[in-house]
């Protein structure tokens, strides 16, 4: 492994063997610019891999972007060229000069930068990583692996949360003193921000990068988005970043045709083009292509303490005929298959590595397909993510909460299929920013029926969501009910908190966040079958499901009871384990949350009246459109 440097000068042999090998996992430290001295001069040193060039240089803001007299040296047999140019500081603008073997000159922005211009100016800039002093140690130092703990994730797109009141951004450290305070006081465990790469385009939301080094300069400085994970870390939050190794951005500063030959993405055209998304996908046979994409998952951890990455796209990446089914073909695989084995590799040594380094990190798939085994280790064939977003869970669970009442008996089934395969991977739940854009409408308005029933339906989803196995994610507006569909270039619509029923929307998902954290049954066994068992899944005429979740300990135990139908259910008789009393300690229908207030008492005491393959229960009134939590008391716990 590359040892971290004190010195920066051009790469050694060790490095370039190891970045040629695909296992140079900091090339960051030895690639892009870094201001160091040499013999007793003060500069820049820079280097770049562009093997098929003829020519490189480093033009920039003080010699009038002509980078002709301003020429590195390639390293023998490496592709590499390097040079440090004197009397250069930190806050350059720079680019590379590059004239391709067949003489074309054209400015490139560095890959490897760590910083850039605001947009829509494209110049990459000198700058420093160091200056900033870390206090988030006892954050670190306690972290473990996240799979017995409660795990819920607040997802935000950083611009869009909140603006100032011309239109423009807060910065990474004015948004940490708005946002921290409302994670906190709202019971989120982990924020998850959308992709922070520079990028220049604002409506691609960051998926469509150009600097996997580069924090936007859109929100500030490196040092200030350290400020702001620091200062999450500090208030017991932890941070994960979108993080997208699929494709990339054909701007032509940017990756594409980067000496003057396709060198990041695929040479043929036919595997680089992503179909439908206008960019193009990374090569994944090529080691120094690995290597760059492994140093920057490791980047963002090293130098910005995040906690995790949720990779994007993934099905994109490892199946050769996503988005071609039916547009342009696809070339199978040497056996034959559908497989992208390359990018299957790539995906199994970026796992294994970061578990190396950091062996509590979180490693998130969105993985929209049915693959196998993408939380099963690297080692047993597993793509080696330690969690996947349940695409399944969310296209089912919408697909029923959308549909008006009286068709919901006809799609019980979306209820229960989940549960079949529920164990199958670590899950999280998402409810996330693709499900409110684009004409999908908000979570709210995705509901059926009049204005209140809207309400009551979101209410239940939110608590469906948290009874289910999986750990759960939910994007930003949510909480309070955002009406409109998220607009992605404007903030989120906080007058609504006006109104009483958002006001009351964003106390329950509160209480209901905090209820979670103190109930183990949620997510002590979130991935196995012990944690989870049926009392009935079979009530598709009433609209109802009833069920138990389990912690580790037979106290811990939950009934619940969730109506999806607009009418009470009176009498409704459910099995028990145990014989007891049970209190309701969630109802998702209380007045306080702007629900009807329907309930039976708030203390059920069970019969020995055998009922859901159990040998006692108790009878109650589901209230409509409702979610209660059941909970047996016993004379030693405290109440909730």
């Amino acid at each position: 492994m590359s040892q971290k440097r004190t010195v920066y000068g051009e790469p050694t042999p060790e490095e370039l063997y190891l970045f040629h090998e695909g296992t140079n996992f900091h090339t960051y430290r030895h690639f892009g610019s870094h201001v160091t001295s040499e013999n007793g001069e003060s500069g820049v040193r820079f280097s770049v891999w562009a093997p098929h060039a003829a020519r490189v240089g480093v033009a920039g803001d003080w010699n009038n972007w002509d980078g002709e007299h301003y020429q590195l040296h390639k390293l023998p047999n490496s592709g590499v060229w390097t040079g440090f140019l004197p009397n250069i500081h930190e806050g350059t603008l720079y680019k590379y000069h590059i004239t391709s073997s067949n003489g074309d000159s054209f400015l490139k922005a560095d890959p490897y930068a760590h910083y850039a211009e605001v947009r829509p100016a494209t110049a990459s800039v000198v700058a420093s990583l160091s200056g900033y002093t870390w206090n988030d140690a006892v954050w670190r130092r306690k972290r473990r692996a996240p799979y017995r703990k409660p795990l819920n994730i607040y997802e935000m797109h950083f611009g869009t949360w909140k603006q100032k009141e011309d239109g423009s951004f807060y910065t990474y450290r004015e948004l940490a003193d708005l946002l921290i305070p409302y994670l906190v006081d709202m019971g989120y465990t982990h924020l998850e921000l959308m992709p922070l790469t520079e990028h220049p385009y604002d409506l691609s939301w960051g998926y469509q990068s150009t600097g996997y080094f580069a924090p936007t300069s859109r929100y500030g400085t490196p040092q200030e988005l350290m400020y702001f994970v620091d200062a999450c870390h500090q208030a017991n939050i932890g941070v994960i970043l979108d993080w997208v190794p699929g494709h990339f951005t054909k701007d032509a500063h940017g990756l594409r045709m980067f000496d003057g030959t396709p060198l990041y993405e695929y040479a043929d055209p036919d595997r680089a083009e992503k179909i439908g998304w206008g960019t193009l996908s990374f090569d994944f046979s090529k080691p120094e292509v690995r290597s760059f994409l492994i140093s920057s998952a490791l980047y963002w951890m090293e130098m910005f303490h995040f906690d995790g990455l949720r990779v994007d796209a993934v099905t994109s990446m490892i199946r050769l005929d996503f988005g071609r089914e039916t547009v342009g073909g696809w070339k199978p695989n040497e056996q034959g298959g559908a497989e992208n084995k390359e990018a299957i590799l790539f995906l199994q040594q970026l796992n294994k590595t970061i578990f190396q380094y950091y062996p509590h990190a979180l490693m998130m798939a969105e993985e929209s397909s049915a693959w196998p085994g993408v939380t099963k280790p690297a080692h047993e064939n597993g793509l080696g993510f330690n969690y996947k977003w349940s695409m399944g869970w969310m296209n089912d669970t919408l697909d029923y909460m959308e549909s008006d009442f009286e068709q919901r008996p006809e799609k019980h089934n979306l209820l229960t299929f989940p549960i079949t395969y529920a164990f199958a991977e670590n899950a999280t739940l998402p409810l996330s920013h693709d499900e409110v854009v684009h004409g999908k409408k908000s979570l709210l308005d995705k509901m059926p029926g009049a204005y209140e029933q809207k309400f009551a339906g979101l209410r239940l989803l939110l608590a469906y969501q948290m009874t289910h196995p999986g750990k759960k994610l939910l994007f930003m507006g949510g909480e309070f009910g955002q009406f409109i569909e998220w607009k992605d270039q404007d903030q989120l619509d906080w007058l609504l908190l006006e109104y009483d029923m958002h006001q009351k929307m964003k106390s329950y998902t509160r209480e209901l966040n905090h209820l979670y954290l103190q109930l183990p049954a949620l997510w002590e066994q979130d991935h196995e079958w012990q944690g989870y068992e049926w009392l009935n899944a079979d009530d598709a005429a009433r609209s109802v499901i009833t069920y138990m979740r389990k912690g580790k300990k037979t106290n811990d135990t939950l009934i619940i009871a969730i109506n999806f139908q607009p009418i009470p259910q009176v009498n409704y008789r459910v099995g028990v384990p145990k014989a007891g009393t049970y209190e309701e300690i969630w109802n998702s229908d209380e007045p306080r949350f702007g629900g009807t207030g329907g309930r039976t008492e708030s203390l059920l005491f069970s019969e020995k009246v055998p009922f859901h393959q159990q040998e006692q229960s108790i009878e109650m009134t589901l209230p409509p459109l409702s979610v209660i939590i059941l909970k047996r008391r016993t004379s030693n716990r405290r109440k909730l």
